[in-house]
């Protein structure tokens, strides 16, 4: 299996495809091409919740918005899995948690130039004037002319044996990416929103026991209630909870927590008790 995963939208994922359908039968799975375009640590983030739950496999990830510079190409080993992408960060928090810990992590860097390059078939190549007038891989499309072949590459190679392959070589990583921490004092939480979903859920990085025991917490001023569903609080109302990431949520029961608390990720969030309530 091999796993796809970009800010493209569409078409550009399709001549991805179209590269490793010609290199391997792998079987195509798309994770997300929406993520916001050039967002590394959204993409970051949701490839570390949604990709432990497949079985091993090669992900091919683009969100690179260094395309082109003299960012590394880097195919990353965790565990039984294979990533292979830009070394801007999006890879690491995903890989972290496949290998269950940064200690069990192999790097390898892809030779662009070893690698060769990418053409159309062969009944495409005869209308064109001529092959040798492209340049080795595209200037803005990686995505096709090199993740794509390196990915097929390694998923059709032994995992164990990936520095036998003549276009790869044992590196490291040059750019890192990790989430900050939240902290937690005398019962009050400071932390920050990491991402935002579709729904307008606010996901922090506040951990979920926070609410443990809580009936009613002060989120950056507004006091609400704490329920273990969204249909907890009525329709329309406000809630903090604890999401499917283990983290605390700011959420509204059918409606959109960003623009009910008006935070975006990155914003700083204050979690504090709420005063009990009189009888």
């Amino acid at each position: 299996m091999i796993t796809l995963a970009s800010d493209f939208g569409t078409p550009y994922p399709a001549a991805m495809k179209g590269v490793l359908l010609q290199r391997t039968d792998a079987r195509l799975v798309d994770v997300a091409h929406d993520f916001p375009r050039q967002d590394v640590r959204t993409a970051a983030f949701w490839l570390r919740e949604v990709l432990p739950y497949f079985p091993p496999a090669t992900h091919l990830v683009v969100v690179d918005p260094g395309v082109g510079t003299d960012r590394k190409g880097i195919v990353l080993r965790a565990g039984g899995h294979l990533l292979v992408g830009p070394d801007n960060g999006v890879l690491l928090p995903a890989a972290r948690r496949l290998a269950g810990g940064a200690d069990r992590l192999d790097t390898f860097v892809i030779d662009e130039r070893t690698l060769g390059p990418v053409e159309p078939t062969m009944a495409v190549e005869s209308v064109r004037e001529s092959a040798t007038d492209r340049p080795l891989a595209s200037n803005t499309f990686h995505g096709r002319d090199v993740f794509a072949p390196a990915a097929a590459g390694v998923h059709e190679a032994d995992i164990d044996a990936l520095d036998s392959l003549e276009w790869l070589e044992s590196g490291s990583v040059g750019v890192d990416l990790e989430f900050p921490r939240a902290t937690i004092e005398n019962e009050r939480a400071t932390g920050e929103v990491v991402v935002v979903d579709g729904f307008g859920n606010v996901i922090t990085n506040v951990p979920g026991s926070y609410l443990d025991g809580r009936e009613r917490v002060v989120a950056n001023g507004a006091t609400v209630p704490v329920g273990e569903t969204f249909a907890a609080v009525p329709v329309g109302d406000r809630l903090a909870t604890v999401g499917s990431h283990g983290s605390v949520e700011l959420d509204v029961n059918r409606g959109r927590g960003d623009e009910a608390f008006g935070l975006v990720p990155g914003d700083r969030v204050v979690l504090e008790p709420a005063s009990p309530t009189l009888d």
